[in-house]
């Protein structure tokens, strides 16, 4: 019978079918990095989303078959050491194709039509003040017309690249960096930069995109772009972001996302002065949370069990 231990159960809100097999299920709402290896100890299946299952725990856990990562992303496991030691390692894949493009889009928009500026100015009065029937306070602009480079072009980048196109914006599908041959329909790296209006990150976070966007690519984008990032916040130096919004390299910027999670204290893209910028939006990592979302997820996190179980795993990354 498979013991089955779900470490982070109150990182999804939705209904967690219990698959249909023979089997011991043991949930946590929450556990903390130094239990993860005790409350491990036996099971044949572990369900994680953002904690960690390094090489060390795989060796210490010689009952683990399986590893169900409840979410895309699986940098916070070691797939060379599951690999290793044949544990199946599955994501989930698709659950966000809607509700990621419109997180992005909700960001694009907000920039691009100055809204937070606007919100503060109605605040403070400046509408009430006013000698005519509208405020010219802060400049507007169309998202019509506007170049979009996606720079990840699975089902999240293709997704916000179609609203995209329903906005009448030019849209870049940006080659991957130090890419010496570029694939038919995309655009090179240093290119896209050069020519969007806004970037949209979605990327994996891997060894060759950690700090994807650096002080470099910052300062290579216009002055007048935006910059969204709805996928990790490792692919951005944070400390790079900050000085850009602050020195004025870029227009602004929308992250949904930072490099540590949950952010500390010291965090520079929490500090202040930069969240009081009506140019900077930054939300709590929610861009995938739509209900509808989260109970695909669910849905397709029991399937995936079922189907290892079957002999037959799907979503495999290791």
């Amino acid at each position: 019978m498979h013991r089955i231990v779900y470490l982070e159960r109150e990182s999804i809100i939705a209904n967690v079918r219990r698959p249909d097999f023979p089997h011991l299920w043991v949930e946590h709402a929450k556990t903390l990095q130094p239990d993860v290896e005790e409350r491990l100890a036996g099971a044949t299946i572990a369900i994680v989303n953002k904690l960690q299952i390094d090489a060390r725990l795989v060796a210490a856990l010689p009952t683990l078959q399986m590893v169900a990562v409840a979410a895309t992303g699986t940098n916070n496991v070691d797939l060379d050491a599951c690999r290793s030691r044949g544990i199946i390692v599955s994501n989930i894949r698709g659950y966000a194709a809607h509700t990621v493009p419109e997180h992005v889009f909700l960001l694009l928009l907000a920039l691009s039509r100055n809204l937070v500026a606007y919100r503060q100015a109605m605040a403070a009065g400046n509408w009430q003040r006013s000698e005519q029937f509208c405020c010219f306070d802060f400049p507007i602009r169309d998202l019509h017309g506007a170049t979009l480079a996606v720079i990840g072009s699975g089902s999240l980048g293709s997704g916000v690249a179609r609203l995209a196109e329903a906005f009448g914006m030019r849209v870049l599908r940006s080659e991957r960096k130090g890419e010496t041959r570029v694939r038919p329909g995309y655009t090179p790296f240093e290119q896209a930069l050069r020519e969007a209006d806004a970037i949209s990150l979605h990327c994996p976070l891997t060894a060759a995109t950690k700090n994807l966007i650096g002080e470099a690519e910052l300062r290579a984008m216009k002055p007048t772009a935006l910059l969204i990032n709805t996928a990790r916040g490792g692919l951005v130096d944070e400390a790079a972001l900050a000085s850009a919004l602050q020195r004025g390299w870029i227009a602004g910027a929308g992250f949904d996302v930072l490099t540590v999670e949950p952010p500390g204290d010291g965090n520079l893209l929490l500090a202040p002065q930069l969240l009081a910028l009506p140019n900077f939006l930054l939300t709590p990592h929610v861009a995938w949370a739509s209900q509808p979302a989260m109970q695909a997820l669910a849905d397709q996190l029991t399937a995936n069990l079922e189907a290892f179980v079957r002999g037959e795993p799907q979503n495999r990354v290791a």
